[in-house]
């Protein structure tokens, strides 16, 4: 597995998921948000998965178990807020990732730094998010809570070292990188009164296994329905 193949994936998976909310976003302003964050994230993909191979070949032709996201992009949609709290979780994971990547001498430095911007955008708009559903009514703050508890256990995962990305090659310090997102997660939801996810109901840290391509049940019919054009008209052009 390389670091290209995997960071291309989360990007792509997350960017499918995201595009999933068009013509269901609450409000117009959030139809476009959405959509915006959606395609940075496919433009990051298009340029890693370049890297490894043909973007069509890997994103349309590859199988389930081929997929090297980790488990908590592909997770479903659920409500605004549910996908809120996966926004959260992972714009604060990729941009702490890019800062880290563009400030080294690696394979990934250009695009991290052009991709860097992009993503503290997706940041904040998660962090403003998370802070007016919570801050909000009692039924947008339960909601909140519960995208929160239920994504929990999918975030160690994040922190899994990633071929490619370790101290020895371009300076990224997972455990370093981890400490760094804790803090900046239990920030932003203490700050939005909520809480952060702590014992069984919500996983604790039990990290998923996504990078060794074993993914959830919901994965294997978003890939079926992504894949479903381009393997209906091999070869075909526009």
């Amino acid at each position: 597995m390389t670091a290209a193949l995997a960071l291309g994936d989360d990007a792509l998976v997350l960017s499918h998921r995201l595009g999933e909310w068009a013509g269901h976003a609450p409000v117009l302003e959030e139809e476009v948000a959405l959509a915006n964050i959606a395609l940075d994230l496919l433009g990051q993909a298009r340029v890693l998965l370049s890297l490894v191979g043909d973007e069509d070949e890997l994103a349309y032709l590859r199988e389930e178990r081929a997929f090297r996201n980790v488990q908590l992009v592909e997770q479903p949609n659920g409500d605004f807020a549910h996908t809120i709290a996966r926004q959260l979780f992972f714009s604060v994971y990729q941009h702490l990732l890019y800062e880290r990547l563009a400030a080294g001498d690696g394979t990934f430095a250009d695009l991290a730094a052009k991709a860097v911007k992009e993503v503290a955008y997706h940041r904040d708009h998660a962090e403003q998010w998370t802070l007016r559903l919570g801050g909000g009514t009692a039924e947008s703050h339960e909601r909140m809570q519960r995208g929160l508890d239920a994504l929990w256990r999918f975030t160690g995962e994040l922190f899994q070292p990633v071929e490619g990305t370790g101290v020895e090659s371009i300076g990224v310090d997972w455990q370093a990188l981890r400490a760094e997102w804790l803090a900046a997660v239990t920030d932003v939801v203490e700050r939005a009164t909520l809480t952060v996810p702590t014992g069984r109901q919500s996983g604790a840290w039990q990290a998923g296994a996504g990078r060794q391509g074993l993914h959830t049940e919901s994965f294997g019919k978003m890939i079926a329905e992504m894949q479903h054009l381009h393997r209906s008209h091999p070869g075909a052009s526009w």
